[in-house]
């Protein structure tokens, strides 16, 4: 059940990352407006972050739906729900009334402020998904469990797992050594 939940986290999460990102790749200045709108980072660095905030959003989206490094996508993902958070709190006590950007436009605009709570709950629930992700990658239909599939020598002395042969290793094969088994593959009688 847990691995379908990681599925289900995959691909709302990285769903809501490809369509923000995709919505802001055609509107680069609308992205920087956006980032400015925020007055939390130095000028220098605003328009850096405006071009590729969208790349990362739809590079970690991508991840996520495809299950490609999910723990370290999950990771970004979390850190960005986490800065957007802050952001958006910053902006609330400020007393700006800006469009959070978070799927295009950006800027000021009136009565933002009355959006900010619903813009924060969206943003925990999707930082809540990413820690589960963070915590336990693995999931269904995940391209990870095909690329990175663990080899037998990677698993430790307490693993109670077969390798490839399907012989016992590990504990399991001192245990049957103990035992007065024959070495590999032999198990209790």
């Amino acid at each position: 059940m847990k691995d379908w939940f990681g599925l289900v986290a995959r691909l709302v999460t990285g769903g809501v990352w490809i369509v923000a990102g995709a919505l802001k790749l055609p509107y680069p200045a609308d992205s920087v407006r956006a980032v400015r709108a925020y007055d939390l980072l130095p000028e220098a660095v605003v328009p850096a972050v405006g071009h590729l905030l969208p790349v990362v959003e739809v590079v970690i989206g991508l991840c996520l739906v495809l299950g490609v490094l999910v723990r370290s996508s999950a990771a970004v993902s979390a850190l960005l729900f986490v800065a957007f958070i802050i952001g958006i709190s910053s902006a609330w006590a400020r007393g700006l009334s800006i469009d959070c950007g978070c799927f295009g436009g950006g800027g000021e605009i009136p009565d933002a402020a009355a959006k900010y709570p619903g813009e924060i709950a969206r943003d925990v629930g999707l930082l809540a998904l990413s820690a589960w992700l963070v915590v336990r990658p693995r999931s269904r239909l995940a391209l990870d469990t095909v690329l990175f599939r663990p080899s037998p020598e990677t698993y430790t002395d307490t693993d109670t797992r077969f390798d490839t042969e399907g012989s016992l290793d590990g504990a399991e094969e001192e245990l049957a050594q103990d035992r007065g088994g024959e070495g590999r593959g032999a198990g209790p009688a």
